[in-house]
């Protein structure tokens, strides 16, 4: 199941940065700067054909791909020679004008956020359901009454239903979770319905410097009435059936389903559960195993709400899809602004051998339920990916896209030809600036791999 993970997580990125490129190629072939390769993959080819001036390759290492436009690299060579400035010759990349040259280097995030839009408005067109649960809370201190948390300073309860935040209507703890997550450290207004009363507070998320994302300290509401039980599973074993209603475990009372976390965490060998089927209490034990970290898996799966979004028109979907992406792109940009509050970096940023990781579980899940789920998981992690790669893109860092643009941003302003050596010296701290993120990035994905 792993290589599976790897061979789809792998295929998923050849198709962002299949995107990625393409829009570099076909913005220099409409500028005029003649193209001399065109790959997939890095290191040596495995396969290539030469289609009349192109060479078309699929490279060694499938994580990533490449352009290659003629005269690309002529700076080097007239830094070599201690040349002030770049001969112009026709057909290279630095033979045509600047603006050209920032048009080709904007090509490439561009599509991407072409590509995303084209992915969520197929997803949005079509319609698809979502498993959640509903917008009924548990605060963490209720399971952890030693900690305390921005929803406890904002005094809500264990039971509320958060019905709104900023305006913005809440009908599912997804619709709770996206909104917090995106604001650490802002003031939100929000209003609960507390047993019928519908009352307005305040809270601010504070922001997980594990994850990034901003919190408020509140678990999902769900009864524990049993949806499915996992064939060959301790609680399969134990004789638990779907419709069973967990009453009390090891003698505590279970009014919903995270009440267990405070009994798992101490790792009893056996549970004592109590149940209800059918209007009788019957009485069973379940024998559990622990994993390293502490984990177990009972095999109960509990009900949950499902959500089916309505079918829109062509239109709708493209409008729809343009928002989705625009506002991953907003809050990705605003993300960036995180890595300098102390967030822990090795969690916060993934390298490519997690993405891989990620995309190829999301899809093997997804696929797992449906054929139509398969595919709008991995389209929807792909538009993710793809919203990510061309903000990384955009950064105006050496040897990013975005470094290039602002390099000739400058020689058009300054309507005179950039000297070789800046050049040289600016792509040299990008190469050494990328090097080093790349291999802090697969350090945190080796940790992370080695967690799981």
């Amino acid at each position: 199941m792993l290589i599976i993970k790897i061979l789809i997580g792998l295929l998923g990125l050849g198709v962002v940065v299949f995107v990625h490129e393409l829009g570099h190629f076909l913005a220099a072939r409409l500028v005029g700067i003649e193209v001399e390769a065109f790959s997939i993959g890095w290191g040596n080819p495995i396969l290539k054909k030469k289609i009349g001036a192109v060479e078309y390759r699929i490279g060694m290492f499938p994580l990533g791909g490449y352009c290659k436009m003629r005269g690309e690299n002529e700076f080097q060579e007239a830094y070599e020679q201690r040349q002030q400035a770049i001969a112009p010759v026709k057909g290279t990349f630095f033979g045509v004008s600047p603006w050209r040259r920032i048009l080709v280097s904007f090509a490439g995030p561009f599509f991407n956020l072409i590509f995303a839009v084209l992915a969520l408005s197929v997803i949005w067109g079509a319609g698809f359901e979502v498993n959640t649960l509903e917008n009924r809370i548990v605060l963490a201190s209720s399971i952890s009454p030693e900690e305390q948390y921005p929803a406890d300073e904002a005094n809500l309860k264990t039971g509320d239903r958060i019905i709104q935040i900023n305006d913005q209507p809440v009908v599912t703890y997804q619709d709770i979770q996206e909104i917090i997550a995106v604001n650490p450290d802002k003031d939100l207004s929000i209003k609960v319905d507390r047993e019928g009363t519908v009352l307005p507070l305040s809270v601010r998320p504070q922001l997980d410097k594990r994850t990034g994302a901003g919190k408020i300290g509140v678990y999902f509401w769900a009864d524990p009435v049993v949806a499915s039980v996992s064939p060959g599973s301790p609680a399969a074993i134990g004789g638990i059936q779907k419709g069973d209603r967990i009453l009390q475990i090891n003698g505590t009372d279970l009014p919903y389903t995270v009440a267990l976390l405070p009994i798992i965490r101490t790792q009893p060998p056996i549970l004592s559960v109590r149940f209800e089927r059918e209007g009788q209490v019957k009485d069973t034990e379940l024998i559990l195993s622990y994993t390293d970290d502490g984990g177990t898996e009972l095999g109960i799966n509990y009900q949950v709400v499902n959500y089916h979004t309505p079918q829109l028109s062509p239109l709708g979907a493209l409008v729809k899809g343009t928002e989705e992406t625009w506002k991953t792109f907003v809050i990705s940009i605003r993300s960036l602004a995180l890595l300098f509050k102390g967030i822990d970096l090795t969690q916060a940023v993934s390298g490519p051998v997690r993405i891989t990781y990620m995309m190829g579980n999301v899809a093997t899940e997804g696929f797992g339920e449906s054929v139509g789920t398969g595919f709008r998981s991995m389209a929807s992690f792909l538009s993710l990916i793809s919203i990510a790669l061309c903000v990384m893109n955009l950064l105006p860092l050496p040897i990013l896209d975005g470094g290039m643009m602002m390099l000739f941003m400058i020689e058009w302003i300054k309507r005179k030809p950039l000297n070789p050596r800046a050049i040289y010296v600016f792509q040299t701290v990008g190469v050494v600036l990328i090097v080093g993120l790349m291999a802090f990035a697969v350090f945190g994905d080796i940790l992370y791999l080695v967690h799981r």
